[in-house]
């Protein structure tokens, strides 16, 4: 009964928070500050992650193939598919959640235990519109760049390590990244992207929205966003997967 009890509490939430703003001009301002909180200033992160991720990938590959048989191409596209699965959507939206998510629920969190929010409805403003659709709004717009991204770093890297330690020729590793090469799989990973970005910014919001106390429960407010947006990562991981290329 706890979990449909938040849920219903999660849902009327939402219903505050995707309603017309009242000011244009000020949401724009909200929105474009945010898309630099959790767009740009994740590119960093995102990099390093997907260039080690694509150089891993590609030599693990390249040392486990051991029969002779088995083309050497496979190594590229091994690691193409890898990364437009799976790492380039689901590994770095978990990353993202502990980034992104603990620092919108201790935000949050922190205005409502120092009565900001109140002092927002008090003057006839909509707290949740006001604060949280901005950031639903920034990461569904910034999240699917930041995936596209880590595609080609992961790819990227991979090429970097096959030309620095020689695992497989420079050419095979091209010929792999080219073979059979479904433009759907670019698609599946947006979408997910998307999904994980309603998920990495909303759920926060919520355990912020509604903490109550102090320092401390903002804390642990900021590990339940943490814990509950990765389990509900993986969970529409496997939900997605089934929809969309089963």
């Amino acid at each position: 009964m706890k979990i449909l009890y938040h849920i219903g509490k999660y849902v009327f939430l939402l219903l505050k928070v995707f309603k017309k703003p009242e000011k244009t001009k000020i949401f724009i301002n909200n929105l474009l500050i945010e898309i630099e909180n959790l767009g740009i200033n994740s590119i960093g992160i995102v990099f390093i992650i997907s260039i080690f991720m694509g150089a891993v990938i590609t030599l693990q590959t390249a040392y486990n193939i051991e029969v002779a048989f088995i083309p050497l191409y496979l190594v590229g596209l091994t690691t193409r598919d890898s990364m437009f699965l799976e790492f380039s959507s689901t590994i770095v939206g978990l990353i993202l959640a502990g980034k992104a998510g603990a620092n919108i629920a201790s935000e949050i969190g922190t205005m409502r235990i120092q009565e900001q929010l109140d002092a927002l409805e008090i003057m006839g403003v909509n707290s949740a519109n006001h604060l949280i659709l901005p950031k639903i709004l920034a990461a569904i717009f910034s999240f699917p760049l930041l995936t596209i991204f880590s595609m080609f770093i992961g790819i990227s890297g991979g090429y970097l390590v096959v030309l620095l330690t020689g695992a497989v020729p420079p050419d095979q590793y091209i010929y792999g990244l080219h073979y059979y090469f479904i433009p759907f799989y670019i698609v599946y990973s947006l979408i997910k992207s998307v999904i994980f970005a309603f998920i990495i910014t909303s759920v926060p919001s919520y355990h912020g929205f509604y903490v109550k106390g102090g320092a401390l429960e903002v804390g642990k407010a900021s590990t339940k966003a943490v814990v509950y947006s990765s389990i509900l990562i993986l969970l529409f991981n496997v939900i997605l997967t089934q929809l969309l290329l089963a």
